[in-house]
């Protein structure tokens, strides 16, 4: 099922466009897809930071780990619990794993194409109500809702992406707190050069086209982390800060845990531990 029009005014990137100190996106992790695309800007800045207009995390790319592609990614994290930062204003976020879409080199100046991700959404309506969902997506193909899966603050989730075959994919989705889950078998090309475990405000476009507004979310404290069906091993050099259009950053992911597969996102500041 698709999800409804609301979130079918989010974007992702049909297209990479890289030129020196920029990457294109290819997706948003509610990474809503719509006709045309749209530019989203990763900067490399130094200091082993990276900053983006939407995301915030860890990613790792192909050539930054010496050539090796990603065929898995697994990530479990916990549902934040969503409030309005701003009276009267609509937010949304999302929390996701997913394959492609970012750096392919540490100093960004390549980016990936494709994505496919799966994770959870965040959002607080003008009204100060806050929703949540679960759902996956293959950029450029729009995102599905996954039917039938309760998800609330505070629920444990594991997600878990694999090829089992030459571009054939695994998508599973656990709620560990309400024993659901949701698998599927789907065809997709991947350039397999990237790997995120991401929070982040989507795009959208329409009458109030731009990035959607961040909300204030707790901790979603990623874990177990894998890629390949190993430890990540995460390094500070591989973190993205969310920054807002005066360059002001207001969503970073601490440093990585002691074993390098975890770590905690903070919103509306620029530390975080």
């Amino acid at each position: 099922m698709i999800t409804s029009p609301h979130a079918l005014t989010r974007a992702g990137l049909a297209a990479c466009i890289c030129a020196c100190s920029c990457l294109a996106f290819a997706g948003s992790a509610s990474a809503r897809f719509a006709p045309g695309g749209q530019l989203l800007r990763l900067t490399h800045l130094g200091f082993n930071t990276n900053t983006s207009s939407n995301w915030f995390g860890y990613q790792q790319g192909a050539l930054e780990q010496g050539g090796k592609l990603f065929t898995s990614i697994t990530g479990s994290w916990t549902v934040p619990t969503a409030t309005q930062h701003t009276s009267d204003q609509a937010e949304d976020s999302a929390d996701w794993v997913g394959i492609g879409g970012g750096c392919v080199d540490a100093s960004c100046d390549i980016g990936d194409e494709t994505l496919i991700q799966t994770g959870t959404e965040q959002d607080v309506a003008s009204d100060g109500s806050a929703s949540y969902d679960a759902w996956y997506e293959l950029i450029p193909a729009p995102e599905i809702e996954i039917g039938g899966m309760t998800v609330e603050p505070g629920d444990q989730m594991q997600a878990s992406i694999s090829q089992n075959e030459p571009e054939v994919w695994d998508i599973t989705l656990q709620d560990v707190t309400r024993d659901e889950s949701y698998s599927t078998t789907v065809p997709y090309s991947s350039s397999m050069d990237t790997a995120e475990w991401i929070e982040e405000t989507p795009l959208e476009i329409g009458t109030d086209a731009g990035f959607a507004a961040l909300p204030n979310l707790t901790d979603p404290a990623f874990n177990s982390a894998t890629v390949n069906g190993a430890n990540p091993g995460l390094t500070t050099s591989e973190e993205i800060q969310l920054t807002d259009s005066d360059g002001d950053v207001i969503g970073t992911p601490s440093a990585p845990d002691s074993t390098g597969n975890g770590f905690s996102e903070c919103t509306w500041t620029s530390t975080c531990s």
